[in-house]
């Protein structure tokens, strides 16, 4: 049996302050990469909102089931007949706000959803400081979620720096997996390609990133470059630098076998047992 083939497109964006315009925006990148005969797509973290002060940023967002972004998400998804994959979205969880990725089917229909594992935590060289763990609740499961053309593992931006999550999926049965972000421009010049191109080449899978690119109205840079990546570490396309725009590139699914076949890394792993030495 041949082993099924389909375009994957990332959508790159400058998400701001206004969620309508953030929302079409993200519609209209899709309209793009479907007329361009993308059959999955996938938007960035943060798809509809990009607000660093929490009074407004909670001001602003809705629960999912009122979330009109990702009601024109499902609607497009319906009207193309593609899968869409939104990167995240802040939603309300009760009093707190999840950072939450969602999958959607052809018909509309929300195959799965997944709340970011890993917060991002940190205070930069160049006086930038994050503090996600302020303003969102983690995650607690990985998640993956069956596509027409094989199984996708789910995770968000900085989750992509904990190899051991990547490998639980791909020991799941995942062949696809994501990482769709909004890195600051510092750490993606440092690290955005080779953890993308690690994690594929580690678990022998695609690794398809949509990215937020540019100088944000709430003040952060983002490094865009959005990537997909085939199984070999391979970058099958990227994003012109930070620009919004639509990269697109053909899946075939048979390099996974491939590449886990010439490299089985996944079935030789072994547990670790951690001795301290004694002098």
């Amino acid at each position: 049996m041949t082993a099924p083939r389909f375009v994957a497109a990332c959508v790159q964006m400058r998400s701001g302050r206004d969620p309508a315009q953030n929302r079409d925006a993200a519609v209209a990148g899709i309209r793009e990469a479907a007329e361009r005969g993308a059959h999955y797509v996938q938007t960035p973290e943060m798809t509809s909102l990009l607000e660093r002060d929490r009074a407004s940023l909670f001001q602003k967002i809705r629960a999912p089931e009122d979330d009109s972004t990702l009601g024109a998400l499902r609607d497009v998804a319906r009207e193309r007949g593609i899968v869409v994959h939104v990167g995240s979205l802040a939603v309300k969880n009760g009093d707190k706000i999840a950072n939450r990725a969602f999958v959607i089917d052809r018909e509309g229909a929300i195959l799965a959803a997944y709340d970011k594992l890993h917060l991002y935590d940190v205070d930069l060289p160049n006086g930038e400081s994050y503090r996600e763990s302020a303003t969102y609740t983690g995650g607690a499961r990985a998640v993956v979620t069956d596509l027409p053309w094989g199984r996708l593992g789910v995770a968000i931006c900085y989750d992509v720096r904990f190899p051991a999550l990547y490998r639980a999926l791909a020991e799941a049965g995942a062949e696809i997996l994501s990482a769709p972000a909004a890195f600051t421009r510092q750490t993606g010049e440092a690290h955005w390609h080779v953890l993308q191109r690690a994690r594929a080449i580690e678990t022998g899978s695609f690794m398809i990133s949509a990215a937020q690119g540019g100088r944000h109205e709430d003040g952060r840079e983002t490094y865009g470059h959005s990537l997909i990546v085939d199984p070999w570490g391979r970058v099958l396309a990227e994003a012109d630098g930070n620009e919004p725009g639509v990269i697109l590139a053909e899946i075939d699914m048979a390099l996974v076998a491939d590449a886990r076949a010439r490299i089985p890394a996944l079935r030789h792993a072994r547990p670790v047992v951690v001795e301290a030495a004694r002098a």
